[in-house]
């Protein structure tokens, strides 16, 4: 059953948060005197890495799994996933007891895909990154019949990642900039429906990893494109295409989306785990990293950087902590 693209509105994250306020807490929201000192502002850190998989994604899947039909919950879920997604799917899955099949790229996270594994989802590796995975997922869903669940052009999911801003706001309203990650750019999207709608001059601002600009491109070109590869170590921000949801939403409300390199994103996660302590996998630090390319256009304000995940190997932060 095709998902029909409506953009989501505040009124829809209130109810997705009153969904999931039954199964999470809401996460904290620290300031870092750290990082406050190094970038001569008022910086907080939004702690989604404390979610029970690590990952603000988790919101998402309550939210969607939640409004499955009957016919979706008997038929099962499929979907594809570079880790922390599927996570989120096969949480909720086994919390409303629905079956979820997970593809991940032949390279995914080994730590991630034992994650989802040890939550119940049957998990099917195919492909060299996110993007084939994702084409097997659709198959799938035609060939056998699942409820395929998009990873970003679904409201219900960006609905309830958005609760994340929510929370931001009803802690410090008075913010100036919010800093969030873009993968595939559930959260970016979620960020600006919040912040916009609730007071339209906070800054709202993404990040892409350079080496996986399809979203960035697209934004700027004002048409949805393609990148030939998604060569960055940030599995989470790994994709090669852009989509058509997060694309409407993100032209309209976002401000600004910024462009962070490899070692831009290893220095931030030294910086979080050393100086914040705070365990952080890269497209988790990606705000971090934007916030130091930014020092100048945010000195003197309340920034909120979106903490999104802290799923990184020990093998990944030993080969940070080497370099």
């Amino acid at each position: 059953m095709a998902v029909e693209l409506i953009e989501p509105t505040l009124r829809d994250v209130l109810k997705a948060e009153k969904v999931i306020s039954s199964y999470l807490h809401p996460t904290p929201l620290v300031e870092s005197r750290a990082l406050s000192k190094e970038l001569n502002c008022r910086a907080y850190l939004k702690l989604e890495n404390l979610q029970p998989i690590g990952a603000f994604k988790i919101r998402g899947g309550i939210n969607l799994v939640s409004s499955l039909t009957g016919e979706e919950r008997e038929k099962g879920l499929v979907t594809a996933s570079t880790g922390n997604h599927g996570q989120s799917i096969a949480y909720a899955g086994r919390a409303f007891k629905v079956k979820t099949v997970i593809v991940v790229p032949e390279g995914a996270n080994p730590y991630k895909v034992e994650a989802i594994r040890d939550l119940g989802a049957e998990i099917i590796f195919h492909g060299k990154d996110f993007d084939d995975a994702r084409l097997k997922a659709e198959k799938m869903s035609i060939d056998e019949g699942y409820r395929y669940v998009h990873s970003v052009n679904e409201p219900l999911l960006i609905a309830g990642v958005a609760t994340a801003t929510l929370e931001v706001l009803r802690e410090v309203p008075d913010v100036d900039v919010i800093v969030v990650p873009i993968g595939s750019g559930s959260g970016a999207c979620g960020a600006c429906i919040v912040a916009k709608t609730i007071n339209p001059d906070i800054k709202v601002i993404g990040v892409q990893a350079e080496k996986a600009p399809a979203v960035y491109l697209s934004w700027k070109n004002r048409r949805l494109m393609t990148t030939e590869s998604a060569e960055t170590f940030a599995d989470g921000l790994a994709a090669r295409v852009a989509f058509e949801l997060p694309f409407k939403i993100l032209c309209r409300l976002i401000d600004d989306i910024v462009l962070v390199s490899e070692e831009e994103l290893r220095k931030a996660i030294i910086f979080l785990l050393f100086k914040a302590h705070q365990v952080a996998e890269a497209a988790g630090a990606a705000s971090t990293a934007a916030a130091f390319k930014l020092k100048e256009e945010i000195a003197g304000k309340k920034v909120a950087l979106m903490l999104t995940g802290g799923n990184i190997s020990i093998e990944t932060l030993q080969k940070m902590l080497a370099c």
